[in-house]
């Protein structure tokens, strides 16, 4: 029981806080002086439409989602996204309790806000994803309440200044991808109450090593100095922080073995060392038990895994995949209960699998593909019902696969080619539900296709197998499937109907087995279909002239078969590069337009086919008379002649009236147009406007025409893209507009350009980009001519027919490109691809720095990796990827090969398209090293110097490697820019192989 003093004391307490509460609340005249700083603010920020509510009516502006109020007094501005871009003004700092603000993801620039320094208050400040510059002011610690501090994605440059090592408070300190030249101070080391540290993806430090004294961090969960310019060894210190929980040293140029000390860390639940330059071998030391992720992907470590890591039983992933560890896994880390992602691909692993994988823990993910592991898979990997993935390819292993497989409903995809399988499909595997790329091909599995498939699958390979009977009539449930290929198998039968109802399919191989028959003659719903492969069989009746109907189809091989009749004159409407007739039995006349020499060995073996010319190698037909022909030919060249003459004077007439009509709707449209900016510009748009004539013209392009206007008399210019003229804006360009400022207005590196605004109209839309002196990659590498520039200019260009670029200046470019793409796979989320990579749109600063243009094509991924199918083919000949053209679906591979093309192009000299009819650049150089040829033979006569022979050659290995023709052959854009910055000691052969 309380006596009655407590009583008392409590009832004096209730009293106080009840009066001091009623006259916080009750103080109208704080409330109303902070509604009304509220109101200035929104003025002084130009009103934008996401506050619209916080008008003077609305007095309850504590209930603002944006307002945090503690007594009826603002404690908290959350104002991130809402499109300001004017200044920070310094009455904010007349709310007194100020202590959390907000501004992230706006429009911000010029040099930091100094005048927060009078918040005295202010605990939390949050700036990041602005276009702040310059350095971080010295007197940062002014700021000397700060607990959270956030900086990220913004453009400082300079040092970090050693006075931020006095904000002793900070809990948070984040200052990633800015544009630091200088150095981070060792007086971060003095924060001991820090908890997160990140400094990641600011390459342009200065070489620096880890600093001793970010041992003091004792509080420190957190480290992330990812792509940050550190070099040497990791330090023993590193076990002092005692708290750390994260550690993320990747994409730097650390050396040396991994500390004993780093496995000591208690509290350690996440490890980051890959794409360093470790080369040491994992320690067997592993004492804490608390880790739960392991990632020391993309690194040259050698030596086996340490059997200690079966100890870990709180391990969640381990992933050490593109290393050269080799050995076997130890059995114990197969029954780790908390194991559920397990990436150990692309290494020289082998012996047998532990047979408990999936026995004990839920498994995710299993990816052990491209090792020498042998024997069966484990029989529980997917016991727990969660497994995603199974990705086994390029082993030896054999056996049948698990029975349990048939009973996995969460896979996604199973990717087992290139082993030594063998017996029956577990049925049930066939009709998961979520299943969608099944490739089983390169083994020696028996059986037939059963009736009932999933619904999902979009890619079948069971290429290279033993597998029988007819194609069932089940097939009909595959609407989303784009790839079948059933290549060397033993199937018999026909070729279903039901095969050609499926309206996604882009590639069907059904060559090399027993099939008979004809083909089906409605081929409607194969409109995506661009390749066709029944060569090899027993087929027979005539070829369908609905295949000239498949407007996208671009392969065709029918060869070795028994068709008989005429060649459908269809087949002529068609844009094959490659097709395939031969030994058949086929008669008539060839369609015309297959008498050059990219058929020339098409129509063989068809003894009953002739030609009109000695293109193809097939006898000649006999004509019509001499005379009749040229009766024909006479009549034929006057009705041309004609049509001629009515075509030419309706385009003149027609010019007229568009350049009439044109200026008039340009001049009305000028008034109703819209401008947005996303940096800093003082500049009108009448100013640009006036600017777009003729003799500004710097380039002109599918979308449209692109100026150099200058903005001053100081001879500031910018680059002025104009989609559309007078006329109102086709679905395309429009699309075409929305991809590029969407993309370019939230992304920002030093090697994307800037787009600077963008003005919009119904008619006409400019894209105001950042001037780029030096143009484009491909004017200076294969020696453009730009007439449009006129001499004298001023705009600062020299000519690059009398420059060579020279190899250090194209090697600065391809790392450069590397880096934007990197930023765009794999720090951007969701990613962004930007599928029309090429020379032509890698601009050039006046120091040959490169950055990323033109990113009308651009396609932002719902998830990394995954594919996306497009409406149709885009891009430009040479740098297309394969299978972007066969099915177009792209991902972040996509751009990788286009990438590649253009390693080779820095290496060669030659352009994407080099070749005949019959190959590129990237197949060019391919067969050139199939072919056993010297690398040397092929490298730029114009550059090629003795001293720089060895980097040359290993680029163009590179370039190989990222033009291969399976999309997951393709390194990582993270392992290609690891591969130019810090090349491994040789690049073995096995790695360009296709």
């Amino acid at each position: 029981m309380f006596n009655f003093t407590t009583i008392s004391i409590a009832i004096l307490l209730c009293t106080f806080l009840f009066i001091f509460n009623r006259y916080a609340i009750a103080n109208p005249q704080l409330y109303d002086e902070e509604h009304a700083l509220l109101m200035k603010l929104k003025q002084n920020w130009q009103n934008p439409p996401s506050i619209a509510h916080w008008n003077p009516s609305n007095t309850n502006h504590c209930s603002w989602p944006e307002i945090t109020c503690t007594r009826n007094s603002i404690t908290g501005l959350f104002l991130y996204n809402t499109s300001i871009s004017q200044s920070v003004p310094s009455f904010i700092c007349d709310l007194k309790n100020l202590a959390h603000l907000d501004l992230h993801y706006n429009y911000l620039s010029g040099l930091f806000p100094t005048v927060l320094y009078n918040c005295s208050k202010l605990q939390h400040l949050d700036l990041s994803e602005n276009f702040i510059v310059g350095p971080i002011p010295h007197d940062i610690d002014s700021l000397s309440q700060l607990r959270y501090l956030s900086l990220a994605s913004n453009n400082f440059s300079f040092d970090i200044p050693a006075t931020i090592g006095n904000i002793t408070e900070l809990r948070v300190l984040e200052l990633p991808q800015n544009q630091f030249n200088g150095s981070f101070p060792s007086d971060i080391g003095n924060l001991k109450n820090l908890e997160q540290l990140e400094l990641s993806r600011n390459a342009k430090f200065v070489p620096s090593k880890l600093s001793s004294n970010f041992s003091q961090l004792r509080n420190l969960k957190s480290l992330l100095m990812a792509e940050a310019n550190l070099i040497g060894e990791i330090p023993e210190s590193v076990g002092n922080m005692t708290a750390l929980e994260t550690l993320d040293l990747s994409s730097n140029g650390l050396t040396g073995k991994i500390p004993n000390c780093i496995f000591m860390l208690k509290n350690l639940s996440r490890l980051f060392l890959d794409r360093n330059k470790l080369s040491a071998e994992i320690p067997q030391v592993v004492q804490s038990l608390n880790l739960t992720v392991i990632d020391l992907s993309q690194n040259n470590l050698i030596g086996t895994i340490p059997n200690d890591f079966g100890k870990l039983e709180n391990l969640e992933r381990l992933i050490l995949m593109y290393n050269q560890l080799s050995g076997e896994i130890p059995e114990k880390v197969g029954g780790i209960p908390s194991l559920i992602d397990v990436r150990l691909f692309s290494n020289q692993l082998s012996g047998a699998l532990p047979l408990n994988f999936g026995r004990y823990s839920a498994l995710t993910r299993f990816e052990v593909a491209s090792n020498n592991f042998t024997g069966k898979l484990p029989e529980h990997l997917c016991a727990g019902g969660k497994l995603l993935g199974l990705i086994a390819f390029d082993n030896n292993l054999s056996g049948e696969l698990p029975e349990s497989l048939g009973n996995c409903n969460s896979l996604l995809r199973i990717r087992i080619h290139n082993n030594s399988f063998s017996g029956k499909i577990p049925v049930g595997l066939w009709t998961a539900s979520n299943l969608s790329d099944v490739l089983i091909n390169d083994n020696m599995f028996t059986g037939e296709l059963p009736e009932n498939f999933s619904g999902n699958l979009s890619s079948v390979d069971i290429s290279n197998n033993k597998f029988s009977g007819k194609i069932p009539a089940g097939v009909s449930s595959w609407r989303n499937l784009q790839v079948f290929k059933a290549s060397n198998n033993l199937l018999t039968g026909t070729v279903p109907r039901e095969l050609t109802l499926l309206p996604s399919l882009t590639i069907l191989w059904l060559d090399r087995n027993n099939l008979s028959g004809s083909i089906p003659s409605n081929l409607t719903a194969w409109k995506k279909l661009t390749f066709l492969n029944l060569s090899r069989n027993q087929l027979s009746g005539e070829i369908p002239e609905e295949i000239g109907s498949l407007t996208v189809l671009n392969n065709l091989d029918l060869a070795e078969n028994k068709f008989s009749g005429k060649i459908p004159r269809q087949l002529g409407l068609l844009k094959l590069t490659c097709l395939n007739l031969s030994s058949n039995l086929l008669i008539g006349e060839i369609p015309s337009e297959f008498e050059n020499g990219a058929y020339a060995s098409s129509f063989a073996n068809n003894p009953g086919l002739c030609a009109r010319s000695s293109f193809v190698n097939i006898k000649i037909c006999s004509f019509q008379p001499e005379k009749s022909r040229e009766v024909s030919s006479k009549y034929l060249a006057l009705l041309i002649s004609a049509a001629s003459v009515v075509f030419l004077l309706a385009l003149i007439f027609s010019l007229f009236m568009f350049r009439a009509y044109g200026k008039r709707k340009l001049r009305t449209n000028t008034m109703d147009s819209k401008i947005t900016k996303f940096h800093y510009l003082n500049v009108t748009e009448n100013v640009i406007r006036s600017n777009l004539i003729e003799n500004n013209v710097i380039g002109s392009g599918g979308s449209g025409k692109v100026y150099c206007v200058p903005v001053n008399s100081l001879g500031d210019v910018v680059a002025v893209k104009m989609i559309g003229n007078s006329q109102k804006l086709d679905q395309e360009q429009e699309k075409q507009f929305l991809a590029e400022v969407q993309t370019l207005g939230r992304i920002r590196h030093l090697n994307i350009v800037k787009l600077l605004c963008c003005i919009s109209s119904e008619n006409l839309k400019l894209l105001v980009y950042e001037y780029l002196e030096n143009r484009s990659l491909d004017l200076w590498l294969h020696k453009r001519n730009h007439p449009s520039i006129p001499a004298g200019s001023g705009f600062g260009y020299g000519s690059a027919d009398n420059f060579a670029l020279d190899w250090p200046k194209r090697m600065q470019i391809a790392v450069g490109t590397a880096k934007g793409l990197c930023y765009m796979h794999h720090c951007c989320c969701p990613p962004i691809v930007h599928r029309d990579v090429k020379s032509s749109n890698i601009l050039l600063d006046s120091e040959f720095n490169p950055k990323i243009g033109d990113f009308g094509l651009a396609k932002t991924l719902v998830k990394r990796g995954e594919l996306e199918t497009m409406s149709s083919v885009v891009g430009s000949f040479g740098y297309i990827a394969p299978e972007y053209a066969y099915t177009t679906r792209v991902n972040e591979k996509t751009d990788i090969y286009s990438f590649g093309v253009i390693l080779l192009e820095l290496t060669t000299g030659r352009e994407a398209n080099y070749g005949d009819e019959h190959t590129y650049l990237a197949k060019w150089a391919w067969q050139h090293l199939q072919d056993g040829n010297p690398i040397v033979d092929v490298l730029d006569e114009e550059i090629k110097e003795a001293c720089y022979l060895d980097e040359m050659t290993r680029v163009f290995k590179l370039g190989i490697c990222c033009t291969r023709t399976p999309p997951a052959a393709r390194p990582s854009m993270k392992s290609v820019l690891e591969m130019l910055v810090n090349p491994p000691v040789t690049l073995h052969d096995k790695t360009i192989n296709t």
